[in-house]
């Protein structure tokens, strides 16, 4: 199997000014991703996809491949984030000379996931047989119970059942995408737009892992879980 690894990051960033390349804890954002990547020794290549030449030389000086910036009109806020994948794919193929079978992308602002993590979503992604993989962790609010919506003035559950639930443990399971690791077959990620086809699998990660930084709030609970992991193993 021939597997690629893409790490997606824009200059821009509004929730944490420049976030990519800020330091938690001595090295930037992104070598965490980076670093995740190249110990996991599941790539036959680590590839940054970016707008910005001072991202491309930082991730480059941390083992990642880098050798051209993306598209102005794929690194807008409203870029969707599978088309950009697509281009660090269908560039990669071009640049390296052959086909990939698997592409495996690891979102930049999830720093708390574990090597062993993209180890075993790989592992069930092939167990699965799936054509897409997504990470997610047990969700914190359950639609089935006791959220409600309102709509035309009237307070409703969001998600109606024949009878509500009587406690939060009988409700049915969900979860939330925690925007970690995806994975795709080849032609899937060439053929498709959305991440739910029939043999779309998931891997449940803890949610002390599955923190994305979105706010500064988001940072600073990550710096403090970082700092904590460090003082543990010390």
């Amino acid at each position: 199997m021939k597997n690629l690894c893409t790490i997606c990051m824009r200059g821009g960033s509004k929730g944490v000014p420049n976030k990519n390349i800020s330091e938690l804890h001595g090295k930037p954002l992104m070598a965490y991703s980076i670093e995740q990547a190249l110990e996991s020794e599941l790539f036959e290549h680590v590839v940054v996809s970016t707008d910005s030449k001072k991202i491309a030389e930082i991730a480059k000086g941390w083992g990642a491949k880098v050798w051209f910036l993306r598209p102005l009109n794929l690194s807008t806020d409203e870029a969707p984030k599978i088309p950009v994948i697509r281009h660090a794919f269908q560039e990669s193929e071009l640049y390296f000379g052959h086909k990939f079978d698997t592409l495996v992308d690891l979102d930049v602002t999830s720093p708390l996931r574990r090597v062993s993590d993209i180890i075993e979503a790989y592992k069930k992604f092939i167990e699965d047989e799936a054509d897409i993989l997504i990470s997610a962790c047990i969700a914190k609010k359950n639609p089935y119970y006791n959220m409600v919506e309102l709509i035309n003035g009237k307070v409703q559950l969001i998600k109606q059942m024949k009878s509500t639930p009587e406690f939060r443990q009988n409700a049915p399971k969900v979860f939330d995408m925690n925007a970690s690791i995806y994975i795709w077959k080849r032609k899937s990620l060439k053929n498709y737009n959305s991440l739910f086809l029939k043999k779309t699998s998931l891997y449940v990660m803890p949610q002390e892992r599955s923190i994305d930084i979105d706010t500064q709030l988001d940072w600073d609970f990550v710096n403090f879980m970082i700092g904590k992991s460090i003082n543990l193993n010390d």
